[in-house]
């Protein structure tokens, strides 16, 4: 139908992720990961932190040992 008022695509709110050298990504939540077994896992906190060396005990979310070195 020609001329039909069409409605606008609702705005989505940027999801702020901050990138870390020797640290995690701080992800703005709430935030919901898909591990590599298809498994979802959630988080409804502010900010989470997200594991990028695989090195913590609580993988995806950061425990802080990637200060440990070794």
């Amino acid at each position: 139908m020609p001329n039909e008022p069409t409605e606008p695509t609702p705005r989505r709110e940027v999801t702020r992720i901050t990138a870390r050298r020797t640290g995690p990504l701080l992800v703005e939540g709430p935030v919901e990961v898909t591990l590599d077994d298809g498994t979802t896992v959630r988080s409804d906190r502010f900010e989470v932190a997200l594991c990028t060396c695989r090195r913590s005990r609580r993988y995806p979310w950061c425990d802080t040992s990637h200060r440990r070195r070794g």
